[in-house]
């Protein structure tokens, strides 16, 4: 197995310490199961990263979370760059591209819908982790301290380049993803139908898995938190 991670630079004199960090966990992991693995780790801008800075092996696969990429509100003078991150994707001509992304309408200029969208979201997130972790969980602090805690507070108290999670609804990326060129793949049956039974027999009763417009979508009581589809360059052909 080999991951690529992407993480937007560090403040100080060790800009890619936070991904790296993440490559040794993951390492650590894999060598606990038996798993050969190896990390590539990249500290830019999405929009920095060429398609021969990925170092991509013929039969790889490509998985992305897009949730920090800036839009044209940003800088009305230079290109957008998710577009920029798109036409590169559909440069590279996956044999399938798997976009998972966060369903939430954080890119939004305005504070009070923002605001309001935050709330719902972690009012939806609190919830499931009081019905299906202690409170005093070890991993469940981390979670809350430094992914809840630091997301929350990026899209509530910050403005212009510093507010970094721009996390859009999965309906919004459908259409971007399909101007900048890219063919969405229909899901495979057989295997929404192993999820949806693993998630009604292992889970908690008020997890929520549904399909809407070949997305996979992941939900809490109702609240879709994630959702999960394949492309392709619009112009290749797949076997997947």
């Amino acid at each position: 197995m080999r991951i690529t991670g992407i993480d937007l630079p560090q403040p100080g004199f060790r800009p890619a310490a936070q991904i790296e960090e993440t490559g040794r966990r993951l390492s650590k992991c894999a060598r606990q199961f038996g798993i050969p693995f190896k990390f590539h780790s990249i500290a830019t801008k999405w929009e920095m990263v060429s398609v021969d800075d990925l170092n991509i092996d013929p039969d790889e696969a490509c998985l992305f979370d897009f949730g920090k990429l800036m839009d044209e509100g940003v800088d009305i003078y230079s290109p957008s760059p998710r577009d920029m991150v798109l036409d590169n994707i559909r440069k590279m001509r996956p044999d399938v591209f798997i976009f998972s992304i966060f369903n939430l309408s954080h890119g939004t200029p305005f504070f009070v819908t923002r605001f309001r969208e935050v709330l719902f979201y972690f009012s939806s997130m609190f919830d499931m982790l009081d019905a299906t972790v202690p409170r005093d969980n070890d991993q469940r602090l981390m979670v809350e301290r430094h992914f809840l805690r630091r997301s929350a507070l990026n899209v509530i108290a910050c403005e212009g380049s510093d507010r970094v999670e721009r996390h859009e609804m999965y309906k919004q990326w459908q259409v971007w993803n399909q101007r900048a060129g890219l063919r969405q793949l229909p899901l495979d049956p057989g295997i929404v139908k192993v999820v949806r039974k693993k998630v009604k027999d292992s889970y908690h009763k008020d997890f929520v898995i549904d399909v809407d417009h070949q997305w996979l979508l992941e939900g809490w009581k109702g609240r879709i938190i994630c959702a999960m589809s394949t492309w392709v360059a619009d112009d290749a052909f797949s076997k997947h």
